[in-house]
């Protein structure tokens, strides 16, 4: 075998070597996106299980239902999360104290998830996620001095 085919043997399996990784990478890469968007869609699920729960034993300031979300989803801001509050007859209502407030849905709406991997060699748009909710029945909501530390 002389010098110049043994260079371009080299050669050829260089770029067969950087084809294969690119393609490896992308997969890598989208296997690892997906298993973020799977945890991300627990993390929203587990979000709002929390969020239902300090509003329910907590006072009604969805200022602490929020800081509680933050801590499984810290992009959630006060637009993605809607808490509602249900009178005795079911209706939302703005203005129920623990007397009569029923139960309290908390949702999680506007979600958007961003790839990271490239698809195609391009970024992929945010992909919506869909709504979560959960539904909890009053508890204390405040009224208990040893609830605090969930409050808190």
């Amino acid at each position: 075998m002389n010098h110049a085919s043994h260079k371009g043997q080299q050669g050829a399996t260089t770029i067969e070597f950087a084809l294969v990784l690119m393609f490896y990478l992308t997969f890598l890469l989208g296997v690892l996106d997906m298993s973020r968007l799977l945890w991300t869609w627990n993390a929203a699920s587990e979000a709002t299980r929390w969020g239902a729960r300090v509003a329910v034993v907590c006072d009604r300031g969805a200022s602490a239902v929020l800081a509680r979300m933050k801590t499984y989803l810290p992009q959630l801001t006060d637009a993605n999360v809607v808490v509602e509050w249900y009178d005795g007859a079911g209706n939302v209502s703005p203005s129920c104290t623990f007397a009569n407030c029923q139960g309290v849905n908390v949702r999680i709406v506007n979600l958007n998830y961003q790839w990271l991997a490239p698809l195609g060699f391009s970024r992929i748009a945010p992909w919506p996620m869909p709504s979560f909710s959960t539904y909890l029945p009053r508890e204390i909501m405040g009224q208990d001095p040893g609830s605090a530390a969930i409050c808190s």
